[in-house]
Order: C-alpha cells, then sequence, then structure tokens
C-alpha cells in the first residue's frame, strides 16, 4: 500500500510540474517572439510578411491563414495548431512538416518553447 501511496505521490507530482513547464510565460514568450520569430511572422491579424500572421494560430487548421501563400506540405499536412502539435514544430519545423517554406531551424530549449507558447496562446 506504501509504495502505492507513493507511486501516486510521484506521479502527481509529475504531472503538476509537466503542467507549469507546458504553461509557460507569455510575458517571456512576447520578447522570444519578436526576437526570434517576428523577424517573418506578425502577430497582428491578417498582417502576413516573410511567413504568415500568428494571431489565432492557436487552434488553427495548418496552412489556412488568410491571404498566406503556403507550401503544398504545409496545406497539406492536415495539423492543427494545438500546443503539443506547435511544441513539436517548434522543435524543428522541417520534421513534423517536410517541404514547409519555413527556414526557422527552430527552439531547442524546451522552456523556451513553452513560453513562446503561451505568448500564441493570447493572440485572440
Amino acid at each position: 500500500m506504501r509504495h502505492t501511496t507513493l507511486a501516486i505521490g510521484f506521479i502527481a507530482a509529475m504531472t503538476a510540474a509537466a503542467g507549469t513547464q507546458a504553461a509557460g510565460d507569455a510575458a517571456a514568450g512576447q520578447a522570444l517572439f519578436k526576437a526570434k520569430c517576428g523577424i517573418c511572422h506578425s502577430p497582428v491579424a491578417g498582417q502576413n510578411r516573410v511567413g504568415p500572421s500568428l494571431f489565432g494560430v492557436v487552434g488553427r487548421a495548418a496552412g489556412t491563414a488568410p491571404g498566406y501563400n503556403y507550401s503544398a506540405a504545409n496545406k497539406g499536412s492536415g495539423k492543427k495548431w494545438d500546443d503539443a502539435t506547435l511544441d513539436t514544430y517548434l522543435t524543428n519545423p522541417k520534421a513534423l512538416v517536410p517541404g514547409t517554406k519555413m527556414v526557422f531551424p527552430g527552439l531547442p530549449a524546451a522552456s523556451d518553447r513553452a513560453n513562446v507558447i503561451a505568448y500564441l496562446d493570447t493572440l485572440k
């Protein structure tokens, strides 16, 4: 019984820690977005640059931002941009969507990805 209680406590603690990291820091994410993503992407609705506007990206189907000319790979990926998919994509965009036009190599630090995703979650 004691081992079961300890295991449940450990699982609960790990889940809480993972949830905290996944939540990220939107303010830190905004700064990272400006430094790493803002060169090509705008957080403003309808304002496409070299890349599409990322306003409303969370929950949107890949390849569907109005007025942006996506690669066939992105349009046909069948992806929906939720937090988990964004995390995988931001780790290595070309691995998740081979043939994407995005040349950004990715964000290796999980905390940076969590922060950027937390910021993207605010763009509604």
